[in-house]
């Protein structure tokens, strides 16, 4: 039983395990070659564990940039995951104990596939979901650690390098676009929302304050189109 559950976990991570070894080998180099080695890549993505975040951590330590303000980049670009929660509300009660590190490993990829992928028929969806989200933090720490150490071993030209996150960024919305577009009806809507908004929002506050605004006007387009974008779950409910 545990190794069908496993084995549907595997299977549904394979795509992030591409994306979180060629990325998290780009984030090891980075952190290399600020100075800091395999081990701190290890240490960071164990309890940092949040991508972009880690790839902004290494312009910031290059930097010497003073405690607040790394306080206040990493909540800025890590505010979309106050929203990731809501919508995960209801998927996550009664996850018990499971529930503190699902909490901490939500990242994109992992929110992702909680939101597109089932749990097997008979199996507990929580310890799906935790092994999902398990795989992935240990796809991310083994590309961090080999990046690191490759970065030890050889030298890299770094320029250009952490375009790695936004391509996977890419990647997962091109995903998205396609499994929700084989939905009937409003399958695509959510995208339609986030682009609408955030391109609305870039032209009304601009490039460096559009991402809040952004992301308060999606939340509520969602939350007021809940019953229409999630019609299963509401007759689930029923």
């Amino acid at each position: 039983m545990r190794r069908t559950l496993f084995a549907a976990a595997f299977m549904a991570t394979i795509p992030v395990l591409m994306g979180y070894l060629s990325v998290g080998i780009a984030f090891g180099i980075l952190l290399q070659a600020t100075g800091y080695g395999p081990l701190w890549a290890v240490f960071m993505s164990l309890t940092v564990y949040a991508g972009s975040s880690q790839f902004l951590e290494c312009t910031l330590l290059a930097q010497a940039a003073a405690l607040p303000q790394v306080a206040l980049m990493t909540f800025l670009l890590n505010f979309r995951h106050f929203f990731y929660g809501l919508s995960l509300l209801d998927k996550l009660k009664g996850a018990g104990c499971k529930k503190p590190y699902l909490i901490f490993s939500l990242t994109d990829e992992t929110y992702a596939l909680l939101t597109g992928v089932r749990p097997p028929i008979g199996k507990d969806p929580h310890v799906f979901y935790l092994v999902i989200a398990l795989l992935n933090q240990c796809y991310w720490v083994l590309g961090s650690f080999l990046g690191a150490a490759l970065g030890s071993l050889f030298s890299f030209n770094t320029a250009g390098i952490d375009f790695a996150m936004t391509a996977l960024f890419v990647t997962i919305a091109v995903d998205q676009w396609k499994v929700r577009g084989r939905k009937k009806g409003t399958g695509r809507l959510p995208a339609l929302i986030g682009c609408g908004c955030t391109l609305l929002s870039l032209a009304v506050f601009g490039a460096d304050k559009l991402l809040v605004p952004a992301l308060i006007a999606i939340c509520c387009l969602l939350l007021a189109l809940r019953r229409r974008l999630d019609p299963d779950r509401e007759e689930a409910a029923a």
